[in-house]
């Protein structure tokens, strides 16, 4: 099993800035200490991977540093060279993480699950589609012949819904807060809405009933988990109220789904912005441990 880190790539924001950017190395450092052998660095994504999901203008934007002030300011994210190279990595660490898989059953990116990212723009933090753009490119390559997005979030998967619009060997499951961004969607081909405050039963109860049904309506060979730390109590962008408990139930509930109907998975860390950070840290280690454990016979060097 293979896992891809984009954390040595500079991210450089204005002081104050509440995107969470110190994460990614955090994570990076505590998963080394149990599958060290595993990590490696991410390739960057091509223009012509980026072109899979995205629209010429907005690549070539993004890469030549011509991104307007309006575009950065719906993104989140202040244009720099190494936000670009940044975000091409984050691209290549999941399409590598979907090679990977198709081969060794499972793959993980570090970072990604930038979902809020459409054909022609950015937003809410996600620069380009690595879900997207992964899931076109296994596809265009004939490496597989349908994917599942499993989008499990806290909020809604808008970008990716509008990429994978009209591509029915795409199918996108999304189960996110009901009352949070974005506030104007784009559909999934299945969403979940939950309402503020939902805690582990009720959550975990929602998926168990949808996941039998979501796979055999999806009959995928390659799934994309995107494995969202902040539906936990403690995130300040949540509204939900799942234990770290709760959420590592959830990812094992996924995982062996997909190792029960011999479905291929890319895991990606999507968001997660609790006070401390380090609480995010510890839910989505953990994410990276059961994987390891699921697919990988366990980490390898405690």
């Amino acid at each position: 099993m293979r896992i891809y880190r984009t954390d040595q790539f500079a991210l450089p924001l204005p002081a104050g800035h509440r995107f969470p950017a110190e994460k990614y190395r955090l994570l990076a450092e505590r998963v080394s200490a149990f599958a060290a052998d595993r990590m490696e660095t991410a390739p960057a994504a091509t223009r012509g991977e980026l072109l899979h999901a995205h629209h010429p203008d907005y690549v070539d934007a993004v890469l030549n540093g011509a991104l307007d002030a309006a575009g950065q300011r719906e993104i989140g994210l202040p244009w720099s060279p190494e936000l670009a190279e940044r975000s091409q990595r984050s691209v290549g660490a999941t399409v590598a993480a979907s090679r990977a898989a198709l081969l060794e059953g499972c793959g993980v990116n570090l970072a990604g699950g930038t979902h809020h990212a459409g054909p022609d723009r950015g937003s809410g933090f996600c620069v380009f589609n690595d879900i997207a753009v992964a899931s076109m490119l296994m596809l265009a390559e004939g490496r597989v012949r349908r994917v599942l997005i499993l989008d499990l979030d806290v909020h809604q998967g808008d970008g990716t819904a509008a990429i994978a619009a009209g591509e029915p060997r795409i199918f996108t499951f999304s189960m996110h807060g009901a009352r949070n961004f974005p506030f104007s969607r784009v559909d999934s081909d299945w969403d979940i809405d939950l309402p503020d405050g939902t805690e582990d039963g009720d959550y975990l109860g929602a998926l168990e009933r949808a996941l039998p049904d979501l796979f055999a309506r999806a009959r995928p060979d390659l799934v994309c988990y995107l494995a969202g730390a902040d539906p936990y109590r403690g995130d300040r962008l949540g509204r939900l109220a799942l234990s770290p408990q709760g959420l590592a139930e959830r990812d094992r509930m996924v995982m062996d789904a997909c190792r029960r109907r011999d479905a291929a998975l890319v895991v990606t860390m999507a968001g997660g912005y609790a006070v401390p950070i380090t609480d995010t840290v510890t839910i989505q280690a953990e994410t990276v441990r059961l994987a390891c454990e699921i697919f990988g016979a366990g980490p390898t060097n405690r």
